[in-house]
């Protein structure tokens, strides 16, 4: 079942992956290359040289699952200005529908302020 959200973090490999590569070669290139935890729940982005084809590599209740991708025309278009290779929901989804925003603007949303957490439960 494809179980995807917003609510996983999404994180790209920035060099060319090889599409050969099954469950071991692309968890082997999370945890050598990327630093990160194949098994951790979050979802790991794999793009080939051509950027025609494309990987997802996701841990979910007991097992791997790969989602793959192939374009019979075009090109994947990367996200511009990833942070550490992170990518948002919003732009996994246009990445892989194909949208190119030139543009992008996030408008600013209403965060609650985080309630004040003490160590010593006699401090108020």
């Amino acid at each position: 079942m494809f179980s995807l959200s917003s609510s996983h973090r999404y994180y790209l490999y920035k060099g060319a992956c090889d599409m050969r590569k099954g469950f071991h070669g692309l968890s082997g290139l999370v945890t050598g290359k990327m630093g990160k935890d194949p098994i951790s729940g979050d979802v790991f982005i794999f793009i080939n040289r051509r950027a025609t084809h494309i990987k997802l590599l996701h841990w979910e209740s007991g097992g791997f699952v790969i989602y793959y991708k192939r374009l019979e025309k075009g090109t994947f278009s990367l996200p511009k200005g990833l942070r550490s290779g992170g990518v948002s929901w919003g732009q996994l989804v246009m990445m892989i529908e194909g949208i190119k925003a030139e543009k992008l603007r996030h408008l600013s949303r209403y965060n609650p302020p985080k309630p004040l957490v003490f160590a010593d439960k006699n401090v108020k």
